[in-house]
């Protein structure tokens, strides 16, 4: 059997209908620190983020783990028309990238408030699925959350992942509380089946 190729991440800039996904940098911090330092966006991921130099923390942590082949980190920027073009809502990325596997994983993410009943989210797991599964040749993408926060649980499946199982007391949170986090994944061969979802989900 021929040997199955690695796969080859590199930063890229990922372009929607309205929304833009940009390689993360030093530049977003204060734009993320603008929209991004409200205590409800932080209650269900193990790191507090309440200050712009914790922001700039968070940023530079996530380009050491791009360094290191980790990660993959971007910023999430509106691009449709109108005055809030440029605007800087939020951050996801690629993480626990495997790349003799063809395996990674998508989280990290977080939209401001302002913009959580938006199609932002929606776009933004389209665009990242879409690179992932058509042009890095992925054989498998996770996701995964906080067992408490429902939410995001049925925003996950509702798109089609699979729930695999629970890790029982996997993380510590920076507050202190042990939290169960439920795994899911979408495989190549279930892509356009989550594709076709997703595109009547940004209907």
């Amino acid at each position: 059997m021929k040997p199955i190729p690695p796969m080859q991440v590199a930063p890229v800039t990922l372009q929607g209908p309205t929304l833009r996904l940009e390689p993360l940098s030093l530049d977003h911090v204060d734009g993320l620190a603008a929209v991004g330092l409200l205590p409800e966006l932080w209650r269900w991921v193990p790191t507090l983020i309440s200050t712009p130099a914790e922001m700039r923390g968070y940023v530079e942590l996530a380009l050491e783990d791009q360094f290191k082949g980790a990660s993959l980190p971007f910023a999430l920027v509106l691009a449709g028309p109108g005055q809030q073009n440029g605007q800087v809502v939020g951050s996801s990325r690629f993480g626990n990238i495997s790349l003799r596997d063809r395996r990674l994983e998508i989280g990290w993410t977080w939209v401001a408030p302002a913009w959580q009943r938006s199609s932002v989210n929606t776009e933004a797991k389209t665009l990242l699925l879409t690179h992932a599964f058509e042009t890095l040749g992925a054989h498998r993408v996770e996701l995964k959350t906080d067992f408490l926060n429902d939410k995001s649980r049925a925003a996950i499946a509702r798109i089609g992942a699979t729930q695999e199982g629970i890790f029982r007391r996997h993380i510590v949170n920076d507050n202190g509380r042990v939290r169960d986090t439920v795994y899911f994944s979408i495989i190549d061969s279930e892509w356009p089946a989550v594709k076709a979802r997703l595109t009547t989900l940004r209907a």
